[in-house]
């Protein structure tokens, strides 16, 4: 369903210099500046995906999204949406595709949300027995009928989400773009949100590209996910595939009696282990003592054993690498 291709962005700007002779200077001067935005980009997304597109501030996501809605044109490089270049058929390519940005709309803001999508009617040239289907189905996913006759202005920002995801599906688009579709919500609408989401999918055979910062959204809605830094694609995968080369980290978190007493064992000697390979927690405020390690180097059942032969362990619960965990340290290392 798209197809990007080595595509790049480099953004050239003219020079500023500080002060007012720098500002003088800047009429005059032809220096310029470059950033390249997007560096040498690849991947391709099938039909029916969920695709997270995820990466730090300025990594380049949203510049890849405008090069693939057709907004921006790549410097070099090609793209294919549903077998459409997004820069040379921008109406063909904005006939098959959705967007939703979570911090604008494309409702009118002083209309009634019935005359917005009346007018998105009109505009995609949906027809009467298409457009009451469409209702229908947006009616039970996504509740639009409280608010249908309300004008934008007065919707709350967890209505207005719904009702711009309605917006964007009205022309049951071939590709959904959703930028932080779940930002500022509540967690009732973020789970409902979400939920729409997936019965769309499964439904239309929607190919969703969604980038986020909400790792909870990945996790629930994503199989599979591209992370890009400083304009490069680190890694292009499924979460399974993510946790198990990134995610080594396990925690063994037991309640015992006396934690202080418990962080003072010995566990390199009876493990025939280095100090550096684990580290033990205990809780100030309460009962429980956290020994954690990377399972390359010690087994879970291995840790435990010794810690009960040596003390008395009430309960037990092992921890995997959270997944925000791991986007966090490849957003600040790199993979």
């Amino acid at each position: 369903m798209i197809e990007v291709r080595h595509i790049s962005k480099e953004f050239v700007s003219a020079k500023k210099y500080p002060g007012l002779k720098g500002a003088l200077k800047g009429l005059v001067s032809r220096e310029k500046t470059h950033k390249l935005a997007v560096d040498d980009i690849s991947f391709h997304i099938g039909k029916g995906e969920i695709v997270g597109y995820i990466g730090s501030n300025g990594a380049g996501k949203s510049t890849t999204i405008k090069m693939m809605t057709g907004i921006l044109t790549p410097t070099e490089g090609t793209c294919l949406v549903g077998g459409v270049d997004p820069c040379k058929n921008r109406r063909k390519n904005a006939a098959n595709i959705g967007v939703v940005f979570g911090q604008r709309t494309q409702l009118w803001w002083d209309l009634p949300l019935s005359e917005s999508f009346t007018i998105l009617k009109e505009i995609y040239d949906v027809s009467d027995a298409d457009y009451e289907e469409r209702m229908e189905f947006l009616n039970r996913v996504l509740n639009l009928d409280e608010f249908f006759s309300q004008p934008v202005r007065n919707l709350s920002l967890g209505q207005r989400m719904r009702a711009d995801l309605g917006a964007a599906l009205l022309h049951n688009p071939k590709v959904l773009y959703l930028d932080e579709p779940t930002i500022g919500l509540d967690l009732v609408v973020k789970d409902n949100i979400r939920v729409a989401i997936k019965e769309i999918n499964e439904k239309y055979q929607t190919t969703v590209v969604l980038t986020t910062h909400d790792i909870e959204d990945i996790e629930e809605l994503c199989s599979r996910i591209l992370i890009i830094d400083h304009g490069k694609l680190i890694y292009d995968g499924s979460l399974a595939k993510l946790k198990e080369q990134y995610g080594t980290r396990r925690k063994v978190i037991m309640e015992v009696p006396d934690p202080a007493r418990a962080a003072e064992l010995p566990l390199h000697e009876y493990l025939t282990v280095s100090k550096e390979d684990y580290e033990i927690q205990t809780d100030p405020a309460g009962s429980t003592v956290t020994v954690a390690f990377d399972k390359n180097k010690l087994q879970v059942s291995d840790v435990i054993g010794q810690m009960m032969q040596h003390v008395q362990v009430k309960d037990i619960r092992v921890q995997e690498t959270e997944l925000a965990d791991i986007v966090k340290a490849i957003y600040s290392n790199g993979v």
